[in-house]
């Protein structure tokens, strides 16, 4: 649904990709933007789980604090990056006008992982590993500072961003983030 448009997506369209009968499709469904629905959360749930996979690599940071989030930093862009999540987002902005309560179902998922992140910074900060007075909002920065540098090289997904460059953003990105975190210097 995510590849033609929520519109251009007939139901008949749907149920061959998926190679089940057109009423298969509104018997698990109902209708379309139910099956939209589900797609949306389906797609936030897995993003969810992969994005919360790369933030438990901060569980047990080692004696190198920046190599790990420099590795946390790849991991989150690799998931950020990817085709279903560029798609997944396309299809939020094209169709949220439409179905609002499809923005509440990927917020639930980010929010998730951003309150994740902080628990682990914060938990750095109580280590004596970082200084973040309000964790919250540090991982939040520590977001804007990998998400901003590559919305603007893939261009809305529509440009493939190599590991070496996302390497780059993230290094980039920590050396900012520990400027501004790190209890001691680095």
């Amino acid at each position: 649904m995510a590849r033609p448009g929520y519109a251009q997506a007939g139901v008949d369209l749907i149920a061959a990709e998926a190679r089940v009968a057109k009423a298969t499709v509104y018997s698990h469904f109902g209708d379309k933007e139910n099956l939209l629905r589900e797609a949306v959360s389906a797609s936030a749930d897995q993003a969810l789980a992969d994005n919360l996979a790369a933030v438990d690599r901060l569980t047990d940071c080692g004696t190198d604090l920046r190599a790990t989030l420099e590795d946390v930093g790849l991991r989150l862009l690799q998931c950020y990056g990817d085709d279903r999540s560029w798609a997944l987002r396309r299809l939020l902005s094209a169709e949220i006008n439409q179905f609002p309560d499809l923005l509440d179902i990927h917020t639930r998922a980010v929010d998730r992982v951003t309150e994740t992140l902080a628990d682990r910074l914060a938990r750095l900060t109580v280590a004596g590993r970082l200084h973040t007075p309000d964790p919250v909002l540090a991982a939040e920065q520590f977001f804007a500072l990998l998400c901003g540098p590559m919305d603007k090289r893939a261009r809305l997904g529509t440009r493939h961003v190599a590991d070496t460059e996302r390497r780059a953003l993230s290094r980039a990105a920590v050396h900012t983030f520990l400027q501004a975190f790190a209890s001691a210097p680095e």
